[in-house]
């Protein structure tokens, strides 16, 4: 079953990356048309970084998902539904609203602190809302989630009312997730690097996931220390949905959908459901981002995230109504 299930996977993943490498915009009579073909030099090596920034990417929504899943014990945790996302946009946010009225020269690392940072506040304070006498309450969990969550956003509009327009433009743009068109190297090799180390501190401590997610008597009495593997794990999944956020905006559903799919394919154990959810949010990202190619409404393509928002939902919706999180 599982070997079965990382090559739907992966075979998800490929389709999806042959796609937006061989489907994209060219020159034609002095306009630009939509072309499937191979591409050489230059239009190759963009798309393959685009490619690679939406693997990255998903990689780094479908870990986040499952680290805030295990650690909640619950599979409808994901750093958007929990108000997350909106809380690492809000702390980029500020931190270009700060770098505005103080002059200070803008840069990524700056940008991945105030989004870690948001992230951070924003599932400590779900969290805590959401507790109940047993564990986390989903029904509690997700209203605390979808409050915050709006409260991060309407603080996020707040913060574009005190830019210039130019700037405020492009936080818009950014806040609707967007993978960069032109990827910055570096940059993405920095977030490529967090994704690996979250994925080995994972994969690390799979057994200990299991057993977390049996009743708090039960772990201990199985020699799980439980207090600092909920730490890594909140970590884990704010600093993955923070680096995320700064560098794509926040993106929907892809932290939620990731993590539910591998589970359905490679079963509960999280020796198969790491790698399988990075695998996951991989393709999902990568395949979102290949749709998107052919959709133009006449002012540009959307962005990734409108359109995993637009399959997100209703995806969402349909489990929930099948029960699947139960």
């Amino acid at each position: 079953m599982k070997r079965r299930g990382f090559a739907i996977l992966l075979a998800f993943l490929v389709v999806g990356a042959l796609l937006r490498v061989a489907v994209g915009p060219v020159a034609v009579d002095g306009g630009i048309a939509l072309r499937l073909g191979v591409p050489s030099g230059e239009v190759l090596s963009l798309r393959g970084l685009s490619v690679l920034s939406a693997l990255v990417v998903g990689a780094a929504l479908g870990l986040s998902g499952l680290s805030l899943q295990t650690l909640l014990r619950n599979p409808l945790a994901s750093p958007f539904v929990l108000g997350i996302s909106s809380g690492a946009g809000f702390g980029v946010a500020c931190v270009l609203v700060l770098g505005y009225l103080f002059a200070w020269g803008g840069n990524w690392v700056g940008e991945a602190f105030g989004a870690v940072t948001g992230a951070a506040v924003a599932l400590a304070i779900v969290s805590r809302f959401g507790r109940g006498g047993d564990g986390h309450d989903p029904t509690t969990l997700v209203l605390a989630g979808v409050i915050l969550g709006s409260i991060f956003s309407a603080g996020t509009v707040l913060a574009e009312h005190l830019v210039p327009h130019g700037l405020r433009g492009d936080l818009l743009s950014w806040m609707a997730g967007r993978l960069p068109e032109i990827p910055d190297r570096g940059i993405l090799g920095l977030v490529a690097a967090v994704v690996v180390l979250a994925w080995l501190s994972l994969a690390a401590r799979a057994r200990a996931l299991d057993v977390s997610m049996l009743s708090d008597d039960e772990a201990r009495s199985s020699g799980v220390m439980l207090a600092g593997l909920r730490g890594n794990l909140f970590w884990t999944g704010g600093i993955l949905a923070g680096v995320a956020v700064a560098y794509a905006g926040p993106i929907g559903f892809v932290g939620l959908v990731g993590p539910h799919l591998a589970r359905r394919l490679l079963g509960p154990h999280h020796a198969a459901l790491v790698p399988g959810s990075a695998l996951a949010g991989a393709a999902l990202l990568v395949t979102a981002d290949a749709a998107r190619q052919v959709i133009d409404l006449g002012s540009g393509r959307l962005p990734v995230g409108v359109l995993t928002a637009l399959a997100g939902g209703p995806a969402f919706l349909w489990l929930l109504r099948k029960g699947a999180f139960r």
